[in-house]
């Protein structure tokens, strides 16, 4: 069984990513109890390995990660348990590792993410890495740019959504760019996590959504030392690359007004619901 992503198959990490906060963020949206809890609880666990902790034990994070290598495992022919060697079990063992770290790391970026925000959806498909940061830097805010009909300040419904107007390199917000330098120049795990996990408070001050499937298929394999320069390509290419429009079909509201602040504490978050 391998996580990494082939073709258009998803990977088990961001399927499980995917299941586990599309659950949470419509309860958390919905201000159901239940599920603003458990966001909670996952938002304190930010930066911590899984299973490290007592206060660890028993989140939801990792269920539906667990109950697709279970089905997973149920589709392979026969019982080899018997047949795999030492090297073999210690091999599974790392996997499985990997694969619990990167989706605790997405999941818990995500709850810290989505922090006191009920009006949007801050996992969103297609929104990678790359992507989101570029948008950050570019000073903008939100998902979406709409275009507007004269001074009513209403989106134009027969030109839809303004495709944003390109902005050069060197009018990128210099911070910025030099955070998501930092984040492909991670020389660990841990070190990767925190500096993720910087970006995010940024993402969220902009209300800049993120592909947390995505998000975890990467780290899981970043921390394969054969992938890390793909990953990092991958991350690369979505900060460079052009989009036509921003994403009006992927997301409904209001674009939020304003530019992130250069000098955001990013040491702290809020402790807000």
């Amino acid at each position: 069984m391998t996580s990494a992503s082939t073709g258009t198959t998803r990977s088990l990490v961001a399927q499980a990513t995917t299941e586990i906060i599309g659950r949470l963020q419509a309860g958390y949206r919905s201000n159901v109890a239940s599920a603003v809890a458990s966001v909670a609880r996952l938002r304190r666990e930010a930066g911590r390995d899984p299973h490290s902790t007592p206060t660890a034990w028993g989140l939801d994070d990792l269920e539906a990660l667990t109950r697709l290598r279970a089905r997973a495992t149920q589709h392979q022919e026969g019982d080899m348990s018997e047949a795999l060697s030492y090297r073999d079990v210690l091999r599974h063992e790392q996997q499985e590792e990997r694969e619990d770290r990167a989706v605790h790391l997405a999941v818990t970026l995500w709850a810290l993410h989505q922090q006191s925000i009920r009006e949007e959806a801050m996992h969103v498909d297609r929104w990678t890495l790359g992507r989101a940061v570029r948008r950050l830097a570019e000073g903008r805010t939100g998902p979406q740019d709409r275009a507007t009909d004269g001074d009513s300040g209403q989106a134009d419904a027969s030109e839809g959504t303004a495709s944003p107007k390109a902005v050069p390199d060197t009018d990128l917000n210099p911070g910025v760019r030099k955070r998501f330098v930092r984040i492909g120049s991670s020389a660990d795990f841990e070190t990767l996590g925190v500096r993720l996990r910087e970006m995010v408070l940024l993402l969220r001050a902009a209300r800049i959504p993120l592909d947390y499937g995505s998000l975890a298929d990467q780290l899981d394999r970043w921390q394969q030392l054969a992938f890390q320069a793909d990953v990092r390509r991958e991350w690369g290419r979505g900060f460079h690359r052009a989009y036509a429009s921003s994403a009006s079909n992927e997301r409904d509201g209001e674009t939020p007004s304003g530019s992130p602040p250069d000098d955001l504490d990013t040491r702290s978050a809020d402790t807000g619901d």
